[in-house]
């Protein structure tokens, strides 16, 4: 892990290391090169204790190659017939485990077992992904949802992800965020759905709040990150290049955003699905062991963090 790996993450980072006992997790699938490497860096930063979950001889094959066989982990072979979600979740149920991460799964696979009503974790209307991103040039973090779930969610949907993505930031010490719902437009057309969606989403919000934060929509990129761009385009928001949050319209507009900032513009990450009973760390295959690392501190706050009346 390197000298300044945290550094645009420190709030989070610190909050997890002040726990006072690590945290179990369940990685389903463990064969996963980044993923145990941010794990076991997790570990060492004194709050994870993993569980591997997998295939015997891949994870040992592994764990040698990369050097992190002498650590100190808990690992549970499995079958390959068996579903390591399935396996996973049973063992946080039966209080075996704290959190679930994701490991040599495909998204689909991950999720299913998750949103199977017969495990019982949704605690929520709808779980939701929330990614947290370090964009280069940005001054703070900014949190990007949904990009996994919600193919394309409708105006309660967007609501209840405007709501977890509130709760997500709040347990990581922002409070009352500035949200912004991205569209191509900042003037609501009938031709587009979703841009008379987040207008709607807004009177909702100005008559009766439904949550804790300052809600601006519809509204392109470009006047969500840059005050100067607000100017040119003589856009009257005291919140644009200082939002906290960007609700998308559907999931191929935020899997393309958040892949495209942390692909081409180098942006710092880690996922975690919120409304489930569980803290979830969901990172893709292709992640550094640094996303991997800071979705497990982000985890690691939720599974120590008691919920508010308010959130029950």
């Amino acid at each position: 892990m390197s000298e300044n790996f945290s550094h645009d993450f420190d709030t989070i980072v610190d909050q997890a290391k002040a726990i006072k006992k690590p945290v179990r997790v369940v990685i389903a699938g463990a064969d996963v090169e980044n993923i145990l490497l941010g794990a076991f860096d997790a570990q060492a930063a004194g709050f994870v204790s993993p569980i591997l979950v997998g295939n015997h001889k891949r994870i040992t094959d592994m764990l040698d190659r990369l050097g992190l066989s002498d650590r100190s982990y808990d690992l549970q072979p499995v079958s390959d017939d068996v579903n390591v979600v399935q396996y996973s979740i049973e063992m946080i149920l039966a209080d075996k485990a704290d959190v679930l991460m994701r490991g040599n799964t495909q998204t689909r696979d991950f999720l299913m077992p998750i949103l199977n009503k017969g495990n019982h974790l949704l605690y929520k209307k709808i779980m939701t992904h929330v990614v947290m991103l370090k964009i280069p040039g940005c001054e703070k973090i900014t949190a990007i949802s949904d990009a996994t779930i919600l193919v394309e969610p409708s105006v309660q949907q967007r609501k209840e992800v405007i709501k977890n993505m509130v709760r997500a930031l709040r347990m990581l010490g922002v409070e009352h965020p500035n949200i912004a719902l991205l569209s191509l437009v900042e003037k609501p057309s009938f031709h587009m759905r979703d841009t008379v969606e987040a207008q709607t989403l807004v009177m909702r919000q100005n008559e009766e709040p439904f949550a804790d934060c300052n809600l601006v929509g519809p509204i392109p990129y470009d006047l969500i990150v840059s005050k100067e761009a607000a100017r040119l385009k003589n856009y009257d928001c005291p919140y644009c290049g200082e939002f906290d949050g960007i609700v998308v319209p559907n999931l191929m507009a935020g899997n393309l955003l958040i892949k495209t900032l942390q692909m081409n513009a180098r942006a710092n990450s880690c996922g975690i699905i919120m409304g489930a009973k569980i803290p979830i760390a969901i990172t893709s295959r292709s992640d550094s062991q640094e996303q991997a690392f800071l979705s497990l501190a982000a985890c690691a706050i939720m599974a120590q963090r008691e919920v508010p009346a308010d959130e029950q």
